[in-house]
């Protein structure tokens, strides 16, 4: 039974959050009103995820991001934002946060992004000792329109990442949580141009695990059924590049394409982009909207303690 544990000073936020998290999913829901105290009980019991608010008394979310990634990173912290919260809440996510919610959203999509942490964090559980005996790692993929692929490639994907001893635990999780919403783009938007006013309920729905009606109907019929997603992902020991390729008709990118991820942060349609424009180096799109190149430098070796 996986643990959550939420961090806000505000008793009714607090209580919001718990029966959002609970009201469906058998999981222990424990809480906490500021970051000290959050602390504490992680230091005695760890969770499997820490959902924090930005603005608290004693610890704030941001100082409370930067304490577990330095003394539990396997512990991912998702941030809950204000409206006002934009750039705090990307310095969080650069500094080690696993993914962000606005305030307004919490409804809408608390549920959903801490499914998707904890089926990107699964990945953590094999075997870290595994030898070094590659220099690189080369992954192809053609996938249909079948959601249920998504997180079995993505978790081959941190298998080898893993094996190689790539990254750091953080680093990994963004790279997964960055490719997930590649993934969920290029099949919802990209090949099956699910309507705007769909996608939050179809992603809550994939996200649980269960069927979405628009989903089935538009993988059995044309256009849309023949479309195929391809995927590449090359890593060395300095880089790792995800190419994420959609059969759609594309999109106008000078037009719909941010300057800048801030822009989007608040705006539910542009959380995955802000994940991956903030988890990334270097994010472009094609001339068509039609493929996402993602890259990231400078990767932080696991550092395997010396033998004695």
């Amino acid at each position: 039974m996986p643990i959550i544990l939420v961090v806000d000073d505000s008793d009714v936020d607090r209580l919001l959050m718990k029966g959002l998290l609970s009201a469906d999913v058998d999981w222990l829901v424990s809480q906490a009103k500021n970051g000290v105290e959050a602390v504490d009980m992680v230091t005695y019991a760890l969770p499997d995820v820490v959902v924090t608010d930005l603005n608290m008394p004693e610890m704030d979310g941001m100082q409370l991001v930067s304490h577990m990634a330095e003394s539990f990173p396997e512990v991912p912290v998702i941030l809950v934002t204000g409206t006002d919260d934009s750039k705090i809440a990307l310095q969080a996510l650069r500094h080690g946060a696993a993914s962000f919610v606005p305030k307004q959203q919490l409804a809408e999509s608390l549920l959903e992004t801490v499914e998707q942490v904890l089926a990107v964090r699964d990945a953590d559980h094999y075997d870290e000792r595994v030898v070094q005996l590659t220099t690189n790692t080369r992954y192809r993929f053609v996938l249909g329109n079948d959601p249920t692929l998504i997180s079995p490639v993505v978790d081959r994907i941190q298998q080898g990442m893993i094996a190689m001893q790539l990254c750091s635990a953080t680093q990994r999780m963004h790279i997964g949580i960055a490719l997930e919403e590649a993934l969920l783009n290029a099949m919802l938007h990209g090949n099956l141009e699910i309507p705007a006013e769909k996608l939050t309920e179809t992603r809550n729905l994939l996200h649980e695990g269960k069927t979405s009606p628009i989903v089935e109907e538009r993988r059995g019929e044309q256009p849309y059924a023949d479309r195929t997603i391809h995927v590449a992902a090359d890593f060395n020991r300095s880089r790792a590049q995800l190419v994420v390729g959609d059969s759609g008709s594309g999109f106008d990118v000078d037009a719909k394409w941010p300057a800048s991820a801030d822009e989007s942060i608040n705006e539910e349609a542009g959380r995955g982009l802000v994940l991956i424009r903030t988890f990334m180096d270097e994010v472009l799109f094609n001339e068509t909207g039609s493929e996402l190149r993602m890259t990231l430098n400078n990767l932080r070796p696991v550092v395997t303690p010396a033998a004695d």
